[in-house]
């Protein structure tokens, strides 16, 4: 059974930063890994994914250049490091689990989901 708790989120000023963090246990060292994120009244949107050994990371354009995505196997965590954090990246982010080698960017995708961790920035 695969879980996936994330944490790290909180209230932080614009151009602040946060790192977030998904602890999974079962057999994830495998899977790609992804972060999402939902805003009130919005859909869940993509914001980075990994591969298994962290040999390839995507980005929205939004975040490109601010976040990076990277991954732990020994110690079965992903994180999520957000630099230069803007009111708009407001939003509760949710970690993702696919059972496969590629990188998803869309959330049907993954197959396992976390409960998500609130961030939000101030302006």
């Amino acid at each position: 059974q695969v879980q996936l708790v994330e944490s790290g989120g909180g209230l932080v000023q614009a151009g602040g930063s946060l790192r977030l963090s998904c602890a999974c246990s079962g057999r994830t060292f495998s899977y790609a890994m992804g972060w999402f994120r939902q805003a009130p009244g919005k859909e869940r949107e993509f914001v980075a994914a990994i591969n298994w050994n962290g040999g390839i990371t995507t980005y929205a354009d939004s975040v490109k250049g601010r976040f990076t995505i990277s991954r732990d196997n020994r110690k079965s965590t992903v994180y999520l490091q957000m630099n230069s954090l803007k009111p708009e990246d407001t939003a509760d982010y949710y970690c993702a689990g696919a059972r496969i080698s590629q990188v998803p960017m869309s959330p049907g995708g993954y197959n396992y989901w976390g409960q998500g961790t609130q961030v939000t920035v101030s302006s």
